[in-house]
């Protein structure tokens, strides 16, 4: 549904984005994870048509958007990471402007308001000067004004800013309900945030995409191998030896607490070594109180992907 291809993007003499390529199915939910001035507020402008690369193509629905701009702009909903709401207009009038410069059919636009309103959780304050509402609503207003034109496709950068833990969860349960139904852009630098919501992540860092895939399969590239952690009674740090003898064992990290043996074991991705290891230990007089892999999460990776020296 999405492409994009060799984007760059300068601003002066910055280069923000450096080339990048992703794509997005019809239907999914993409995760674009990276930390803050990564290049992800840059890519989702240049995607939503606010302003063009200096180098590269995207394509919506199979569409350039420049080549397509009026078209591909009724297919999508934008929400800035600060909505650019007016503060002297009431929610529902600012929602029935935004419908109309967004050239929603007079017929419809009543009802594409409502549904808007009702699926932010907006039917409350819906007639209140938005100056009088809190931060949170604001953040709903906005997410509602990128739902008017009841878009194929949604850019959503930092949907939960402002708002409190029961609006967060609302507020994700609705994106999750929309799987299948658009395809979705979601920028973030919260880890629960990509983890509660998409079915897949890009993380980009300094302007170039560090990793994509889902965090399962992120997590076999980033780790090469198989981890297991062993809670170990009778079993002495120094027998640990027969372990790292192992075919396949790449690597054995041993500690000590409250009399166990913690063993912390590396193996190659094609070997499965559990039955080997289960045997060595018992040969030995140990006993397993705990035998389990170690999982790799999307917080490990991103860390590792991102962090700097």
């Amino acid at each position: 549904m999405i492409q994009v291809r060799g984007i760059t993007k300068y601003y002066g003499n910055f280069l923000a984005l450096k080339g990048i390529s992703f794509s997005v199915k019809k239907g999914e939910i993409l995760g674009f994870l990276g930390p803050n001035a990564a290049g992800k507020t840059t890519t989702l402008r240049v995607i939503s048509g606010f302003f063009p690369p200096n180098e590269g193509e995207i394509k919506i629905g199979g569409l350039d958007i420049f080549e397509n701009a009026r078209e591909i702009k009724k297919r999508i909903g934008y929400l800035p990471e600060n909505p650019p709401i007016y503060p002297e207009m009431r929610v529902k009038d600012y929602l029935n402007f935004v419908a109309e410069i967004k050239g929603v059919p007079r017929k419809e636009r009543k009802q594409k308001v409502d549904m808007a309103i009702e699926a932010t959780g907006l039917t409350s304050v819906s007639h209140r000067i938005l100056s009088h509402v809190s931060r949170g609503y604001k953040q709903r207003t906005g997410l509602a004004a990128s739902l008017v034109n009841d878009p194929e496709v949604l850019l959503l950068d930092e949907p939960t800013s402002g708002l409190d833990p029961k609006q967060i969860i609302e507020i994700r349960e609705l994106i999750k309900s929309w799987r299948g139904k658009r395809t979705i852009i979601l920028s973030s630098h919260i880890l629960p945030e990509v983890e509660a919501t998409s079915d897949r992540v890009v993380i980009i860092d300094q302007g170039e995409i560090k990793a994509e895939g889902t965090p399962e399969t992120l997590s076999h590239k980033i780790s090469q191998g198989l981890k297991y952690f062993l809670k170990l009674k009778n079993f002495s740090p120094s027998q640990s030896e027969i372990i790292k003898k192992i075919r396949g064992v790449k690597k054995v990290k041993v500690s000590l607490t409250d009399s166990l043996t913690i063993l912390e074991i590396e193996a190659e991705a094609d070997k499965d070594i559990r039955e080997e290891i289960f045997h060595r230990i018992v040969e030995g007089k140990g006993i397993i109180l705990e035998f389990r892999p170690i999982e790799i999460t999307l917080e490990d990776i991103f860390l590792r992907l991102t962090t700097r020296e």
